[in-house]
């Protein structure tokens, strides 16, 4: 077989790379049209990502999101068209790596300029609304956690009632002679209704507090349902924002004055106070032995009053310690910024976000793929060996034309073999004499 001809492999390869090409021109057709449809899609969604983030809705900001998506969708259908042209035309490693290299600054560049505006555009919204609820979460675990402290201070209003009984018992056993010995209303008894009167105030005023909390409660479980209300009811998301603000003001109100309503402290302070402020009467016995017996009997009560006094600051203490709510406040967010913030949650839309921006670079994958195959089916053969019926009509006719120009331009032979050739001088000349 000659060297020159084509194996049967060869001419499979040859008819293969063929076929790739003609696919690729058809697809060459509108690659272009699909190219700016997709850079025109990303503008727009570009313009209401823009339009979201400037605060002036006047001629000024309205061109100025306009010039911005117009130089996007540019940058896009340029970045792309230089792309998918040279990448799969290049045949070296380097030129290959450094355009890919390139494409990854460029998508980069895209996803910077372009792609978190447009996954702002479709998710914005509900990235705020997203924000809302994360917020009015916050709200009602630092309301509940108020609310739970507040009755745990409440409770302490059992212990001292407790310890006013006791007290009021001992009273009573003094009265009729079971404490002392010694019966009547004397200076033991004074001194346990003294402190019994103390503690059935502290309670009264800790059971004044209760409709405080419960009405406290209330309105911040109101609010929060307004709060959730706005947070999914229809409208634009700017206004509900505004509103969601005002309820978070309020709410926030609601939450400290819970706080204060702790009775806690107040606790804390008189139990310190019970036994530190004890105003001992004169003792009134008869004899000195009877004195002497009340003066026994009211160091036992005082050393009993400081053992329930530190028990109900040590329940106290613990109320104040439980770990207050954290401190909660709104931030009023960008549709752009909530986006990004909660972008886990909106996986699906930063993906659709992206992909219209760098689905070309798929394109641009399968076109290098499909003219390296056509390459490596050419790879063999000549030129002559890829000519077409019509490239090679197309030759035969140029080499015709060729041939008729040139026996147009030789002059005719004699008989000897040399060609007729006249002077120019002569003719010149003959012509000159005419």
């Amino acid at each position: 077989m000659d060297d020159n001809e084509l194996s049967r492999t060869e001419v499979q390869g040859l008819r293969y790379a063929k076929e790739l090409e003609g696919h690729v021109n058809w697809l060459d057709s509108f690659t272009a049209a699909a190219l700016g449809v997709l850079a025109v899609a990303s503008g727009i969604y570009t313009y209401l990502g823009v339009s979201s983030l400037l605060d002036d809705n006047g001629a000024l900001s309205f061109f100025a999101a306009i010039s911005y998506s117009i130089a996007v969708s540019v940058g896009i259908f340029v970045f792309w068209s230089y792309l998918i042209r040279l990448l799969p035309a290049v045949r070296t490693l380097g030129a290959r790596m450094g355009l890919f290299v390139a494409m990854l600054l460029g998508s980069a560049a895209i996803i910077a300029m372009s792609s978190w505006l447009n996954a702002a555009a479709l998710a914005g919204a509900a990235a705020v609304e997203q924000h809302l609820a994360r917020t009015v979460q916050d709200y009602q675990s630092a309301l509940e956690r108020s609310h739970e402290i507040a009755v745990s201070a409440q409770g302490l209003g059992r212990d001292v009632a407790r310890v006013r009984q006791s007290f009021e018992d001992l009273s009573e056993q003094e009265a009729t002679g079971d404490l002392s010995g010694l019966a009547g209303r004397g200076a033991v008894f004074r001194v346990l209704r003294q402190k019994s009167d103390e503690l059935a105030g502290l309670e009264a005023q800790i059971a004044s507090q209760q409709p405080l909390v419960n009405a406290a409660f209330a309105e911040g479980n109101a609010i929060l349902s307004r709060m959730r209300s706005l947070t999914v009811e229809p409208g634009p998301i700017e206004a509900r924002s505004v509103l969601f603000s005002e309820e978070a003001v309020r709410l926030a109100g609601v939450i400290t004055q819970l706080r204060q309503l702790s009775v806690a402290p107040l606790v804390s302070r008189a139990a310190q106070d019970l036994s530190a402020s004890v105003i001992l009467p004169e003792l009134d016995g008869r004899t000195a032995e009877n004195r002497a017996g009340q003066q026994s009997t009211i160091s036992s009560v005082l050393q009993l009053l400081g053992q329930r006094a530190e028990t109900l600051r040590l329940a106290a203490d613990g109320v104040m310690a439980m770990q207050q709510p954290t401190d909660t406040t709104y931030t009023p967010i960008s549709t752009a910024d909530a986006v990004i913030r909660y972008a886990e949650n909106f996986v699906p839309s930063w993906a659709g976000a992206i992909a219209i921006d760098l689905l070309p670079a798929v394109l641009v994958f399968i076109l290098a793929i499909t003219q390296a195959a056509i390459r490596s089916g050419k790879a063999r053969s000549s030129v002559e060996d890829t000519l077409t019926l019509a490239e090679l009509r197309a030759a035969l006719h140029a080499v015709r034309d060729v041939e008729q120009s040139l026996a147009r331009a030789e002059p005719p032979l004699r008989s000897d073999g040399r060609a007729d050739i006249h002077p120019i001088a002569s003719d010149a000349k003959s012509g000159t004499d005419a």
